[in-house]
């Protein structure tokens, strides 16, 4: 059984007036630690970071950049497509827009984890994954990348020498391959059901895939996105949850 675990959600998930799901609300940040924090492309712009980046540290949360795709009509969970050479340029952009928001604030980061289809694209396309892994390698090499065990990043990131956060992701479905069902649209989730999938995650290593198989999960982060309807209840429920099962929440 897990004693220990890391809890994450995507936060400054907003650019200027606009706000998406509950990625802006400050009550999310105590609860979780470590953030992902929208970087520009899928949503994010500098005064919101900044804000994003100020809160996390009130709150003791650790910090990571979370690139996109250029796709902010789309919120970056559309796939576009772009050569890897273009895609590794935009992620690094992000990254360094975010390191030296960071620095300006004293902060350093934490962890690098992508976002939506680009998240995906990574987990499948070899190419994008080495050629970002090999980037990633030079200028940022002490930063863990967050994904999905198993996948292309997964195995790049391993071959550059770059630690690996596995996850397990509270509000998405799975298949019998234990990879995570990918849907733009997330519908409505039942808080207490979401708490005992991840308990039962924490204490077996199994979640069960949408077919009813029993299918094994290993990871050291639990991600909660803030853009799945109710998602402040989401993580109050889990987080509850975790305490009350005597599961340390701690970033790793």
């Amino acid at each position: 059984m897990t004693t220990t675990i890391d809890l994450n959600a995507d936060m400054g998930e907003g650019f200027g007036a606009w706000r998406i799901g509950d990625g802006v609300d400050p009550r999310i940040m105590p609860l979780i630690s470590s953030a992902n924090i929208a970087a520009g492309f899928h949503a994010g712009d500098p005064s919101t970071m900044a804000d994003s980046l100020r809160l996390a540290a009130e709150c003791g949360v650790a910090v990571g950049v979370h690139p996109g795709y250029r796709d902010l009509v789309g919120f970056g969970r559309r796939h576009i497509h772009a050569s890897s050479e273009e895609l590794v340029n935009d992620a690094l952009y992000q990254l360094g827009a975010l390191r030296e928001l960071a620095a300006h604030e004293k902060m350093t980061l934490h962890h690098f984890k992508l976002h939506g289809a680009l998240f995906m694209h990574a987990a499948r396309d070899d190419e994008f994954a080495t050629a970002l892994c090999r980037a990633l390698e030079r200028v940022a090499p002490s930063l863990p990348i967050y994904c999905l065990a198993g996948t292309a990043i997964d195995r790049a990131a391993s071959e550059a020498g770059i630690r690996r956060v596995h996850e397990f992701y509270a509000d998405r479905e799975y298949n019998d391959e234990g990879d995570i069902v990918f849907v733009r649209k997330v519908k409505p989730l039942e808080p207490a059901a979401v708490a005992q999938k991840v308990l039962k995650a924490c204490r077996e290593g199994r979640v069960e895939a949408v077919s009813g198989k029993q299918v094994p999960v290993s990871f050291q982060s639990v991600c909660i996105h803030s853009d799945t309807p109710g998602a402040l209840s989401l993580v109050e429920s889990v987080r509850r949850a975790l305490d009350q099962a005597g599961i340390e929440i701690k970033a790793g």
